[in-house]
């Protein structure tokens, strides 16, 4: 019989009365542990060898979990400190012990949850007692999280680790270690095998490729070519793919050039004069407080022309037009120079609009951008600290609510959607104003995914702009929601991104 040099080598180290395993193969052999497996599944194929595999659960401790090896546990603190405040005599002041404890956030329920649960003492009225014999070095948990963490990075198999499965559970259940499966594959001759060797088996050249030498010299009718098993388990290559959002905003920007738009750029920090005053919001509006915005502690901006801050006060004081009135609010330039993270991208515009930003204001003119915004929301499916806008206004004369429609029903055609829906709105900068939205295709919710209108004279006018602009902002990633499927904004990017979803989401246009 002839066997590849590999395959050889593989049957003459298994043993016909104990499984060996592949590592031990391996390391007696010289081969890569992946080439003992190969050689040993085509053994297998041939009832050379048996193939095995042994499943172990596998413990390895979490970077909290090593904080607190090094630290100790939260509730282990909280018991030192209170006997060091002497609460192992009489009752003290929770809120003291936990400071001496140097408990932070959620260490502090960390703590008193699993305070009482060891019976290390009690808590009531706000006030914290130890049991004086609790014996902290008996402590399984930690005994267990010290062992793992000195196991280093590879981890403790079931067995190595002589620790009750209740421990076990409980570190899993607090996020202190993770639980995992390793798998052993194992070896052992058959009666075939045995057979085999014993009556003899010969190397054979094994050839991984056809080269010219090869059929120049005729030797390839006498080699061995190996074959591939292209059902063979191998580790999944993750190759790089662009961002879904990139693709979606990548998607948009071809639409909107395709529709004749020019797209904008500038800064994402301003000041609070292009974001908001500019848009006739006057300054004690609450979405100027700090409650919805991130100023910056940075210098004023000073680069602003002095007549535009004028003409924008004067509308923002008394109103623009013969009809116009103003606030009659306070209104502080100081304020307006103030520099702030924009919490939307039509700072953009108003810069172009003002011929600041050297842009052809000779309408018709349409802009456009697709660049990130900050908010101070709170995080929920629907809502980011930061995400993407795709900002655009067209200039020209006599447009109406129906060429800012009809806009929208061709931009979201090209992407498929077309029950997009209206709702009337009141923005302080546009009139008429609305909302659209559109229907999620997984659970048919209906999505707010933009907000538009005609810039009210108050806006245009300061600018110098003395014709119709029709402007919108819209949530590029409430348009990723609808083209792909995700059901929270957070699938798609932030810390909480599911990776599988992003390696093969489609964008449906």
């Amino acid at each position: 019989m002839q066997l590849p040099e590999r395959q050889l080598a593989v049957l003459e180290a298994a043993s016909a009365t104990d499984e060996r395993t592949v590592a031990e193969i391996a390391a007696e052999t010289g081969l890569k542990p992946e080439t003992v497996a190969g050689a040993a599944f085509d053994l297998a194929d041939e009832d050379l060898v048996e193939v095995g595999s042994v499943t172990d659960e596998t413990f390895e401790v979490t970077d909290e979990g090593r904080r607190y090896v090094d630290d100790g546990l939260p509730e282990t603190r909280l018991y030192r400190a209170g006997v060091d405040a002497g609460a192992d005599a009489e009752p003290v002041s929770m809120g003291a012990v936990i400071g001496e404890a140097d408990l932070d956030g959620p260490e502090v329920d960390i703590a008193l949850a699993n305070f009482a649960r060891k019976g290390f003492g009690s808590v009531e009225g706000g006030e914290l007692s130890v049991d004086p014999d609790a014996d902290l070095d008996a402590d399984p948990e930690a005994t267990a999280l010290a062992a793992l963490a000195d196991a280093g990075e590879e981890g403790l198999d079931a067995g190595d680790l002589d620790v009750d499965e209740a421990v076990i559970g409980q570190l899993d259940s607090r996020g202190l270690l993770a639980v995992g499966e390793s798998v052993t594959r194992t070896v052992r001759l058959t009666d075939d095998g045995v057979d085999a060797l014993m009556t003899g088996v010969e190397a054979t050249e094994t050839v991984g490729a056809l080269t010219p030498e090869l059929l120049a010299s005729g030797e390839w009718r006498d080699v061995e070519f190996a074959e591939y098993n292209v059902e063979a388990e191998a580790e999944t290559a993750r190759g790089g793919r662009k961002h879904v959002l990139r693709r979606t905003a990548d998607r948009v920007k071809d639409v909107l050039v395709g529709m004749g738009f020019q797209e904008m750029e500038g800064p994402h920090a301003d000041a609070d004069f292009w974001i908001n005053d500019c848009l006739f919001m006057p300054q004690d509006h609450p979405a100027r407080t700090h409650w919805d915005r991130f100023a910056l502690d940075v210098d004023p901006m000073e680069a602003i022309p002095a007549e535009l801050i004028d003409r924008v006060e004067s509308a923002h004081r008394d109103g623009w037009g013969e009809d116009g009135d103003g606030y009659h609010s306070p209104w502080s330039e100081e304020f307006a120079r103030e520099v702030a993270l924009r919490g939307h991208t039509t700072s953009l515009s108003m810069r172009y609009l003002s011929g600041a930003a050297g842009a052809e204001l000779e309408p018709p003119q349409r802009y456009f951008s697709v660049e990130k915004v900050y908010r101070n929301d709170t995080l929920d499916p629907t809502h980011l600290l930061e995400f993407f806008q795709i900002e655009g206004w067209v200039m020209a004369e006599d447009l109406s609510v129906r060429d800012l429609m009809g806009t929208f029903e061709e931009f979201y055609r090209q992407f498929g959607i077309t029950d997009i829906r209206f709702k009337p709105h009141y923005n302080p900068y546009t009139e008429p104003s609305f909302e659209l939205f559109g229907e999620h295709p997984e659970t048919g919710e209906e999505i707010e995914i933009g907000n538009s209108g005609v810039f009210r004279e108050e806006v245009t006018g300061p600018l110098g702009v003395d014709c119709d602009v029709m402007a919108w902002g819209l949530a590029l990633e409430r348009l990723a929601m609808l083209t792909t499927g995700a059901e929270d904004i957070r699938d798609l990017h932030g810390t909480l991104a599911d990776i599988d979803f992003l390696r093969n989401a489609e964008v449906s246009y």
